[in-house]
């Protein structure tokens, strides 16, 4: 039966809107939006309303796609000043940890298997090739549920783990691709593999950090016409990277991450808009991945013995030994990283998307036990979402290890942005009887120095002020300053309780 275009648009809009819409309601209890994201799918697949999609092949290409441009904006995102303190264990974690965790939950399936399911005949490599698929950690769902909270972390926390969120999927993808190998040819030598694995690693370091410089030289020198082409470019020269480095024989995925690194931190023209665009894009690659692994997934499958029990076991055998046993062994080198620092890291160990994403590739290559595979590591990622996800910012608590600053509203009449490499702070001031108890007129506020008001809205018209401009209750100013702390001073002293306050860094 041939499906319109027309339908497919109604229904992937209807998923969209609901999905924002969970998602949205689920900030406010803390709830993973992945998870919403992934459920408002299942609710719409084959076990619910009933849409059918059994596609491995468009479904890996969707997972390679998202995944992609999520990496790309997360280096993007992340800052050289924040993660050089604490690379050195971020990159230890990244690589060394994924590689032990992927051990100690392998020989663990291995066992549990042939204690409970030994007419699966589970042997050791496929138990090695489900624990591959799920040794990586996703920074989208402990950030989206640090930020829903307004959670601050202590002693560099956060830029650790997020490097380690953001770096650590490489090496996952190359030991579930070295296993399906491995398994599919009934064996590969072991010195072949691991030079495969260091080209890997070294071709995609180098074309993610070359490629990256390059793509900023020609994003400075090309002058487009049409400023809302560049975030398109930097979108292009992102997918470019990926794919190349593919055909290099390199890590794609390790060399997007990196090539974001690179731009991230580099100037560029138009660099705002073009990272805003990258992580609006992310976001929705998110929403589009997760609603497409809850359409693929049969509820009911998971709910067999077979399925329900063992992977029960396996995400309590992650969550309690796999995860803190490699975090502990991992970072003993690091001694500035506390106990506490490393039973919080223990625990942020949620698995995301990336993990089914590899499941799928066991599917797509018809790897023995890949439909067993995938349901695992389904439950896994359920139970991790749902215990650790749900937790997290109770535990950074319980820790002592989060900090709650004083919350500001964003601001709301006027848009306003500066270039990152200007310092400032701006903010969005509501005039009260307090604020012109002292006298109407502008320059009769007691605003500091180095302090500007460059504009006032009135009802729906925006006007530039002047020091005679007599200000109105209801009015808003915008403020713009490079004095944080002469700002909060100056609020304090005219008694005003509402306002919104945003920083450029």
């Amino acid at each position: 039966m041939s499906i319109s275009i027309e339908l497919i648009l109604l229904i992937s809009s209807v998923l969209f809107f609901v999905s924002m819409v969970v998602g949205k309601a689920g900030h406010k209890f803390g709830i993973p939006v992945l998870l919403l994201f992934l459920g408002v799918g299942m609710l719409f697949g084959q076990d619910g309303f009933g849409l059918q999609f059994h596609n491995i092949q468009t479904a890996q290409i969707i997972g390679t796609i998202a995944l992609s441009i999520i990496l790309f904006s997360g280096g993007l995102d992340t800052k050289f000043l924040e993660i050089q303190p604490i690379i050195y264990p971020g990159v230890v974690l990244a690589t060394g940890g994924v590689v032990l965790t992927a051990l100690f939950t392998g020989v663990f399936i291995w066992w549990l298997s042939h204690a409970l399911i030994p007419s699966l005949g589970i042997g050791m490599l496929t138990a090695l090739l489900l624990a591959s698929t799920t040794s990586s950690t996703d920074s989208a769902s402990v950030f989206g549920i640090l930020r829903s909270r307004g959670t601050v972390l202590k002693n560099n926390l956060r830029p650790l783990l997020e490097l380690e969120s953001g770096s650590n999927d490489p090496m996952a993808y190359m030991l579930t691709v070295t296993f399906i190998t491995i398994i599919n040819a009934g064996g590969v030598n072991f010195w072949q593999v691991s030079l495969l694995i260091i080209v890997q690693l070294v071709v995609g370091a180098l074309a993610g950090y070359y490629l990256g410089k390059l793509s900023v030289i020609l994003i400075n020198r090309i002058r487009l016409d049409n400023s809302a082409l560049y975030p398109i470019l930097l979108f292009t020269f992102g997918m470019f990277i990926f794919s190349l480095t593919y055909f290099l024989q390199g890590n794609g995925y390790l060399a997007i991450y990196i090539a974001g690194l690179v731009i991230g931190n580099s100037k560029f023209v138009h660099k705002r808009t073009s990272m805003r665009f990258m992580d609006g894009l992310a976001w929705m690659s998110q929403i589009i991945l997760f609603l497409t692994l809850g359409l693929l997934v049969n509820p009911l499958e998971l709910l067999s013995a077979n399925v329900l029990v063992p992977g029960l076991i396996i995400s309590a055998f992650i969550i309690v030994i796999a995860r803190p046993v490699t975090v502990f062994l991992t970072l003993i080198p690091f001694k500035r990283i506390s106990l506490r620092d490393k039973t919080f890291i223990s625990w942020v160990g949620l698995r995301g998307a990336v993990p089914i994403i590899f499941a799928i590739l066991t599917l797509a290559a018809d790897v023995p036990h890949a439909r067993w595979i995938f349901n695992i590591v389904f439950i896994i990622t359920l139970v991790s979402l749902i215990l650790q996800g749900t937790f997290l910012n109770w535990v950074a608590s319980w820790l002592k290890l989060s900090q709650h600053p004083v919350q500001y509203r964003s601001l709301e009449d006027f848009d306003v942005e500066f270039a990152e490499e200007i310092k400032s702070a701006m903010t969005e001031i509501l005039i009260t009887d307090d604020a012109i108890k002292h006298g109407k007129n502008l320059m009769e506020m007691s605003l500091p120095d180095k302090t500007l008001a460059v504009m006032v809205k009135r009802g729906e018209k925006y006007f530039i002020p002047t020091g005679q401009t007599e200000l109105k209750v209801g009015d808003k100013l915008l403020v713009i300053s490079d004095d944080e702390h002469a700002l909060k001073a100056t609020y304090k002293s005219m008694g005003i309780s509402e306002f919104s306050y945003h920083k450029n860094k």
